[in-house]
């Protein structure tokens, strides 16, 4: 932990993502409006004290639906990525353990995969099976994984020749105890790593989703389709589209920013 937060940009975008969650778990106690609450008398009014950061073209006040935006952006993140990290730590171990046939096919899978455009892969899915928050984060999930599946497979390779784990063997210890006691928790580092960039990746992935429609639907707020709401009124309205903007750079900043520190203090040429 010294040696994460040495880094004064690390600790700065570990600091931003704290504000964020901070605001996502209580969102009903920082706002007081709906942010489905439609008002076309108060529709496209600029920033004010009443309306922090405006309204938009339905009248709906910005600053609540940014805020609850905030709870389905690191929802979709964490859970997308949380799903994607336990697929890779899963079928990754398995392949560097047991190696041989199974070692192959595995990763002759994850090459296949890794051969379709991600984005347009989820697309075509979500365009099939529908867009809606539980389908965006599963298909995230389940064509995300290929990345670590490989990182834990390079470190088990490298691990399971250790002493520990032969002793551990000789001792009459099953495949999945040594897996799980002793070469998951030796080699999670990198995955720990690809996991904060996965959420920040994630977190665009929706946006990019709810901004084309096949996302997070409305009246359900995500940064995404405000900004896809904000796109018709940029000429009179700039501050639907400059809002949710800085938000996505800001949360997508943060997570790199940790995500580089990790990385540096996980690896073993880091200064002590």
């Amino acid at each position: 932990m010294r040696t994460l937060f040495k880094n004064r940009l690390t600790a700065f975008g570990a600091g931003i993502l704290l504000l964020f969650i901070f605001i996502a778990v209580f969102a009903p106690q920082i706002t007081r409006y709906d942010p489905t609450d439609i008002d076309i008398k108060r529709a496209l009014l600029p920033p004010s004290l009443e309306h922090p950061l405006g309204t938009d073209a339905l009248g709906r006040d910005l600053f609540s639906r940014m805020v609850y935006a905030s709870r389905i952006a690191l929802l979709i993140g964490f859970v997308a990525v949380g799903l994607a990290a336990v697929i890779g730590v899963f079928l990754g171990s398995i392949a560097g353990y047991f190696g041989g046939k199974m070692d192959s096919f595995i990763m002759r899978f994850a090459d296949i995969m890794l051969c379709f455009p991600r984005f347009f892969l989820i697309l075509a899915v979500i365009a099939v099976v529908g867009p809606n928050i539980f389908n965006v984060m599963l298909i995230i999930g389940l064509t995300g994984w290929m990345g670590m599946a490989r990182l834990i497979r390079a470190e088990i390779l490298s691990l399971k020749t250790r002493d520990y784990v032969s002793a551990s063997r000789a001792l009459g210890a099953g495949h999945a105890f040594i897996i799980i006691k002793h070469m998951i928790p030796n080699g999670i580092g990198p995955v720990l790593v690809s996991f904060v960039f996965g959420v920040a990746g994630a977190i665009l992935t929706e946006a990019g989703l709810s901004f084309l429609g096949l996302g997070v639907q409305p009246p359900n707020p995500s940064w995404g389709n405000i900004l896809m709401d904000g796109k018709a009124v940029l000429g009179v309205g700039w501050w639907v589209i400059l809002f949710p903007g800085l938000a996505i750079l800001i949360t997508v900043l943060a997570f790199n920013l940790l995500g580089e520190g990790l990385r540096d203090a996980l690896s073993p040429r880091s200064e002590r």
